[in-house]
């Protein structure tokens, strides 16, 4: 693939990784289920241990919907994207992110604050990038009483 090809993908798959956090900030989970293939698999891990596993948008986007439903703010900062092409239309890529998720608990705002790695797989269809399978280790995660 060519130098400039290939920085001209790259950056399609972290504008991809940015539109999935984009979206889930404004909790439009719906509208996430477009970034990814019909059949992709979603699997995340808190703390080392299975919290869900996911497989179809449809699955996807009810387990995200409840799970961002006990949140009223969402936010996700994205840091490093490390990007491997495997071929013309297959990549993989590690992708760091900062999630914050506050919430109301006995009438006291709560924050989640986790640190997150996701390891993506992604496959070019149409001409466009899709996440085929994503797997979210939530690597460190505080909970604190906040305002």
């Amino acid at each position: 693939m060519a130098i400039h090809n290939q920085q001209t993908e790259c950056q399609a798959l972290k504008d991809l990784a940015d539109a999935f956090s984009n979206l889930a900030d404004e909790k439009r989970v719906a509208e996430q289920m477009a970034l990814f293939t019909e059949d992709a698999r979603v699997t995340t891990y808190i703390g080392g241990k299975l919290f869900a596993e996911m497989k179809g948008r449809a699955e996807i986007e009810k387990v995200f919907s409840d799970f961002l439903a006990g949140f009223h703010t969402v936010y996700h900062l994205n840091g490093q994207h490390t990007v491997t092409f495997r071929s013309g239309t297959e990549a993989e890529a590690v992708n760091y992110c900062a999630v914050k998720l506050v919430g109301e608990q006995e009438g006291r705002q709560v924050l989640q604050d986790h640190s997150v790695r996701y390891q993506d797989n992604y496959v070019k269809q149409g001409g466009t990038w899709l996440i085929s399978r994503r797997i979210a280790g939530f690597m460190i995660s505080e909970t604190r009483i906040i305002g």
